[in-house]
């Protein structure tokens, strides 16, 4: 199980605000994914499983070709926000250094 101090000291490094009630939460979806992880881990020769990398073998399937088509331009899309710097959007820091 993971430590609730330790999801404190996680959530203030990437400067998230929760209450006791969500780190309880949060540590109790911990638990479940560390018990599927578990699960996981005792299906035999799953080390002899290629991983996927897509949904769906490239070989069965053909996708779209990319096409350039209407597209905004550097002005349109900073005319959707207040806060820009050099002809780019400029967001809050969100992780601690």
């Amino acid at each position: 199980m993971i430590e609730k101090d330790k999801l404190k000291e996680y959530a203030k490094k990437l400067m998230f605000d929760m209450n006791e009630e969500e780190y309880e939460t949060l540590q109790k979806e911990f638990d479940v994914i560390l018990r599927q992880m578990d699960i996981i881990d005792k299906i035999p020769n799953l080390h002899e499983v290629e991983p996927m990398t897509f949904p769906f073998l490239l070989k069965d399937r053909s996708l779209r070709d990319d096409e350039v088509g209407d597209y905004l331009t550097v002005g349109e899309v900073l005319a959707n926000t207040k806060h820009q710097v050099n002809d780019q959007v400029k967001v809050p820091k969100v992780v601690e250094e």
